[in-house]
């Protein structure tokens, strides 16, 4: 009976670990949360779990390009991340988008027409 709860503790451990591996970095904090860490415990796990993110790389090389550091790079790296972990958007129709645009220019008449003709032409 002890060596049956033990295999099922280790495959439920086997599980959890695998998750996890597969969350994207936004659940980092999730993760921490649920391991019950606290102070340096908790630093270095986030570190480790953002650092291992694919995403956090490129967003790395971006803020490099863009000659960040400090506070700047920090808040750039956490934005990219997080677009990166977000669901694409789903696909706008350009007509509607240039429809959108008329109407916030105020635009009417022939002057709508032509701008949303010239709009939707550059959006393919």
């Amino acid at each position: 009976m002890k060596k049956m709860i033990s295999l099922l503790t280790f495959a439920a451990l086997a599980f959890a670990g695998s998750a996890h591996a597969v969350l994207p970095a936004a659940s980092c904090d999730a993760q921490a949360a649920e391991k019950k860490l606290a102070g340096a415990a908790k630093t270095s796990f986030l570190k480790k779990c953002n650092a291992d993110n694919p995403a956090n790389a490129a967003c790395d090389a971006k803020a490099a390009e863009k000659k960040l550091a400090g506070a700047a790079k920090t808040s750039f790296v956490k934005k990219c991340v997080a677009d990166a972990d977000a669901p694409a958007a789903a696909p706008v129709d350009p007509q509607v988008a240039c429809d959108s645009q008329a109407a916030e220019k105020k635009l009417a008449g022939a002057a709508k027409t032509s701008f949303v003709k010239k709009c939707v032409a550059d959006a393919k």
